[in-house]
């Protein structure tokens, strides 16, 4: 039993030195719980990123927000040193009906072309907010 638990924390705790981005989705709350999950057309979804710098020196990082894989929000440029954390509510909002909609949050690294990716699923419903 106490060897399990060595490996997993050997797993989970990186590497001294290791270069790496923590990114989070939480809720308002500041929890990794408990996520919109459904919205109607035009009603403003929130969540909050987080984001730690742990590459060892100064990064540019940019995040996109895609529906479905249609752009819909966009925060740039953030610079972060080593060791720093940017944590901010981030908006989207949905424009068309249907269920089982991927909200993606894409975070690019300067100099890099593939972003960390975290998503949520959501159910957007027919009608607007205002009607």
């Amino acid at each position: 039993m106490g060897t399990v638990g060595i490996i997993s924390y050997t797993i989970a705790v990186p590497r001294i030195g290791e270069r790496f981005t923590e990114f989070y989705i939480l809720n308002l709350e500041g929890k990794a719980a408990d996520y919109p999950k459904e919205l109607r057309m035009g009603e403003e979804g929130k969540v909050i990123l987080r984001i730690v710098n742990r590459e060892h020196g100064i990064v540019n990082y940019r995040v996109a927000v895609k529906i479905d894989g249609i752009r819909n929000n966009q925060i740039e440029p953030l610079e972060l040193e080593h060791g720093e954390k940017w944590e901010g509510i981030v908006n989207f909002t949905p424009d068309k009906a249907g269920d089982s909609q991927k909200v993606e949050f894409l975070l690019y690294k300067h100099g890099e072309s593939y972003p960390k990716s975290l998503h949520l699923w959501i159910d957007i419903k027919e009608g607007k907010v205002n009607e």
